[in-house]
């Protein structure tokens, strides 16, 4: 076999291997000598089929067998030869000749192919002894913990039904359905929906004017959207909604005791207030690790400044791109609306996934040297938490990431990652800070702003300039649906890579 290499361009490879013909036709005769045993052919004992015989019958389908072998084993370790790791599949060329593809299959040709692929780049790791971080605290007080007590309590509290108007205080069962401009809208329909008049879950202005409604009554409420609310499609936007009141209720005494807690099935209040405390922790402690790895991952990306491969980068731009898309296209905004344009938001977000992509290459590297593995519990664990997502698909589910090439992949990394940040927190020097929890939950500058930054420092401007409005990356909007309150938001996404 003859590797001869035919491009070396930045990341980029591209080799021509070369089997020669009577290499595969030697492999071809022994295929044919350890299956002159087995096979039966009429007019021939077995073990005495001629083997000129046995190549007319089976020589090229036995040739394109070994073809196939050699398309699956040797670039990969042709590629590990050469001291390289391919950075994603190999693109294999073939000649599309017929004349010559049935030359190679009767052994009268060598059989040539080439191999397109970009490596991964080679970089030396830096200390990391040197990364500081800052870990935000908040303290739990007690007087937190007894509000979100009481929340629970009030979930759990009795309603007894009324014949009277409804008063602030009393819950009230609704059918509505929501138009603006006569038209309904999406998530403005519900029934038997439930409202506690004075809770302030619907829009400003809605709950209000069911005061005094009795059972039986049909209102218009009328309703503006505030210009920050989250579905952007509706923000600011006037809305009316035909409401009729199916049940007006009283509320019971809201108390906090052991009756409560074995109503929700609890041994005591105490044990009650302990389980809310630990909760509160976890959310908070969700809020910790995200910014103490976003800490770690913006040193890392000063540290490091290698050129990524573009096929990765490729893919997690598109990515990027598909969820950007997706939520524009739910909020009915463009670029525009946004204060940038297309091309802009395309460059910007090209430079996210470039940082994706190195951050994770760096982590991998780290994770490696300090043996950092993902044990198949914890694969196992992952895969139940997908599972668990699509209730009555669990073996589609199952069979997806047992069958589909890369889907195991995709589970093991984010595992990975974690571990490789909980090792680097062992090894550096982190500082815990108290913080107010509003602190705690505030944004830090967007992971664009984080890309790009580092490219902007890198342009030498003979003239300062005011530096170009950054768009945060596209958020979940959700459904107009009125939310209850919640002691804390969701925490961010798990992954910052």
């Amino acid at each position: 076999m003859q590797v001869t290499e035919t491009l070396a361009e930045g990341l980029k490879r591209e080799i021509k291997i070369t089997v020669p013909a009577d290499d595969l036709k030697a492999r071809m005769n022994e295929r044919l000598a350890e299956a002159k045993d087995k096979v039966r052919i009429n007019g021939f004992r077995p073990g005495k089929v001629p083997m000129a015989h046995l190549k007319k019958m089976y020589g090229k389908s036995i040739m394109a067998e070994l073809i196939n072998e050699t398309l699956q084993e040797k670039p990969q370790a042709v590629i590990t030869e050469r001291g390289e790791r391919a950075a994603g599949q190999p693109k294999i060329d073939m000649t599309e000749n017929e004349d010559e593809a049935n030359r190679v299959l009767d052994g009268e040709a060598d059989f040539e192919f080439t191999v397109a692929y970009e490596i991964l780049p080679k970089f030396e790791l830096q200390p990391t002894d040197g990364l500081k971080v800052e870990r935000p605290v908040v303290e739990i007080v007690d007087e937190e913990v007894e509000e979100q007590v009481k929340a629970v309590a009030e979930n759990a509290r009795e309603y007894e039904t009324k014949d009277g108007a409804a008063e602030n205080g009393d819950r009230v069962t609704i059918d509505y359905v929501g138009t603006i401009d006569g038209e309904a809208f999406d998530g403005g329909t519900d029934t038997d929906s439930q409202l506690v008049l004075g809770s302030d879950r619907f829009i400003p202005g809605f709950e209000e004017q069911l005061v005094g409604a009795k059972a039986g009554d049909e209102k218009q409420v009328r309703v503006t959207f505030p210009e920050e609310y989250p579905a952007e499609h509706l923000a600011g936007k006037e809305a009316v909604f035909a409401v009729t009141v199916k049940e007006v209720a009283n509320a019971g005494e809201l108390e906090i005791n052991d009756a409560l807690a074995e109503k929700l099935g609890l041994e005591s209040a105490e044990r009650l207030r302990g389980l809310v405390r630990e909760q509160i922790e976890g959310q908070y402690n969700q809020y910790t690790r995200q910014k103490v790895k976003r800490q770690i991952l913006d040193q890392l990306d000063e540290q490091y400044s290698f050129e990524a491969p573009a096929s990765l980068v490729d893919a997690e731009f598109e990515n990027i791109w598909r969820q950007v898309s997706a939520d524009l296209e739910r909020s009915g905004k463009t670029f525009e609306d946004e204060d940038t344009t297309e091309e802009e938001a395309r460059a910007e977000y090209r430079k996210l996934a470039e940082r994706r992509v190195r951050l994770g290459l760096v982590l991998s590297e780290i994770g490696e040297k300090a043996g950092v593995e993902v044990g198949e519990d914890e694969m196992q664990r992952a895969l139940y938490d997908q599972m668990r997502q699509y209730p009555g698909q669990e073996q589609e589910i199952l069979k997806f990431f047992r069958e589909t090439p890369g889907a195991a992949a995709s589970l093991r990394a984010p595992i990975f990652e974690e571990k490789v940040v909980d090792h680097l927190l062992e090894n550096i020097d982190v500082t815990d800070v108290t913080v107010s929890k509003e602190e705690l939950m505030a944004d830090d500058e967007d992971e664009v702003a984080a890309a790009t930054k580092k490219s902007d420092d890198k342009k030498a401007a003979p003239k300062k300039k005011a530096a170009p409005k950054k768009r945060r990356p596209p958020r979940p909007r959700i459904r107009l649906r009125p939310l209850k309150k919640r002691p804390l938001p969701k925490p961010p996404r798990k992954s910052l890579l």
